[in-house]
């Protein structure tokens, strides 16, 4: 392991996010918020030193990586970003200091969960930062870097492997450079189209820019307490979800698209299995909405919400096209909904977004891999002499990939497992703990119960709140980048 040119690298970072800030230290300073302008000012002052500090002690280390530096890089990189990013909230009094590493941590990862409980009343710099992280975290903070440094070299396709979400993430460019720069066009040619759609809609310049962070990198941090619902817009809603399913999408297929290849994502198989997946998921909850057995749930003591087809389908299609692509925007307290559509979205949880999105959970690829996998094994045992080989819309995936795919679905679960045991063992209950895990190691943000849609994480005890922070970068970052930082080989010289 080369520590000098880890932490050569880890110093610019540190310097790029402490630079980053100046977009909300501008709006602190066009709303009047004084305490917030010397927040972020502080904020910068002290991530400044702190990438000084790393860069001289690697600043003699050349530019040389190779694939263990490259993942320690990314794994030490997106925890280091999260602590500078937690800066502004402790020094602008909004947060303590683990709560500020739960809420950047969140930020960055698109995962949306939060511990701030008075949104409506904290300074609006501050949110803009708090949804400008996770307009930074949705393309991937490493990628940006490798998109924009001049001297990154064949280190940045360590890097960018490394971070790059999906099983088997295939460059646009034979250069990993114009590939990340590449990627970053089209993500900030979506980012003006669509808040300009938002603004059209009838939201201001400083709301359209923090729901289109919030949408475009399926994060879901809102500046209203309400969120979505507040603005009660069926224009507004309509934009939001259609960006839903674009950042949902893998990136490289608008690209194609771009080049002249219009049917591109109709031939993709991941697109239209995704976009299945959603069509049927809006059909039945809104059908299980319309004819709810509420007295099976609620014994005849309340009254049941009344869900028209028109609303029932409206809010449907919001919320699973919200959850599936792991942006956790709300328009209605799901947790509220009937059992069964409360279990479809936990399951939607899980299968995420496409390879190659801004979305979390497991991917749809990998499902799609994972079933083929197990179907072709239950066929083995009646028929042991048959050779298949595993395709996806068409292109023969490898052994080494096939294995890669069997081990994160392991790992997966065996990280899920522990983080609800653990969880469960602080005191939550059995749904709110689950839930939680499963929010944040699939970055969605709202979970069920105690952390459900209008629920917030502010009162997990601070252990919990690590544990669930550790589920964000592990979830973020597809786990091994962070799993392998656990093994004391990594970390020995070679």
């Amino acid at each position: 392991m080369n520590y000098r040119l880890v932490s050569k690298y880890l110093g610019h970072f540190t310097f790029a996010i402490s630079l980053l800030m100046l977009p909300s230290l501008g709006w602190a300073v066009v709303y009047g918020e004084r305490d917030a302008v010397w927040a972020f000012v502080e904020s910068m002052a002290m991530g400044g030193a702190v990438g000084l500090g790393l860069t001289m002690v690697g600043h003699r280390a050349g530019n040389r990586m190779f694939q263990r530096e490259g993942l320690a890089l990314v794994g030490l990189g997106w925890l280091l970003s999260a602590a500078i990013g937690a800066l502004p909230y402790v020094t602008a009094g909004v947060l303590q200091p683990i709560d500020a590493y739960f809420e950047s941590m969140s930020g960055f990862t698109t995962t949306g969960s939060t511990v701030i409980t008075d949104i409506d009343g904290t300074e609006k710099s501050i949110l803009f930062w708090r949804s400008f992280t996770h307009w930074l975290g949705g393309m991937g903070i490493i990628v940006l870097f490798v998109a924009v440094l001049p001297y990154m070299g064949a280190g940045g396709k360590q890097l960018f492997k490394s971070e790059s979400p999906g099983p088997d993430p295939r460059g646009l460019s034979p250069r990993i450079k114009d590939t990340a720069s590449i990627l970053w066009k089209i993500y900030v040619g979506l980012t003006v189209v669509q808040t300009a759609c938002l603004m059209l809609a009838g939201m201001s310049l400083y709301d359209a820019l923090c729901h289109t962070f919030g949408t475009l990198a399926t994060g879901g941090f809102s500046t209203r307490g309400a969120s979505i619902a507040y603005y009660d817009s069926i224009a507004v809603e309509t934009i939001i979800i259609v960006f839903m399913v674009i950042a949902g999408g893998n990136l490289a297929l608008y690209f194609a698209m771009l080049r002249g290849k219009r049917r591109a994502l109709i031939e993709n198989t991941e697109w239209c299995v995704y976009m299945g997946i959603l069509a049927l998921s809006i059909l039945i909850i809104t059908l299980n909405l319309v004819g709810m057995q509420w007295h099976a749930q609620h014994d005849g003591a309340t009254a049941p919400p009344d869900y028209s087809l028109a609303h029932a389908f409206r809010v449907s299609a919001f919320q699973v096209v919200s959850i599936m692509t792991t942006t956790g925007f709300g328009t209605d307290d799901f947790d509220q909904w009937p059992y069964f559509s409360r279990m479809l979205l936990v399951m939607l949880m899980f299968i995420g977004g496409c390879a190659g999105s801004t979305g979390g959970g497991m991917k749809v690829v990998r499902i799609m891999m994972l079933l083929k996998i197990a179907y072709w094994r239950v066929e083995s045992t009646f028929r042991p002499k048959t050779i298949r080989t595993l395709r996806i819309g068409g292109h023969a995936v490898d052994d080494d990939v096939q294995r890669t795919v069997q081990g994160f679905f392991i790992l997966y679960i065996l990280v899920f497992a522990l983080g609800t045991l653990f969880m469960s063992f602080l005191g939550l209950p059995f749904q709110t703990a689950v839930t939680a895990v499963a929010a944040t190691l699939n970055n969605i943000g709202p979970g069920l119960e105690h952390v459900g849609a209008i629920q917030n994480f502010a009162f997990i005890p601070g252990a919990g709140k690590l544990c669930l922070t550790l589920c964000m970068a592990m979830g973020r970052l597809e786990l091994f980048s962070i799993c392998v930082m656990f093994l004391p080989s990594f970390w020995r010289h070679s």
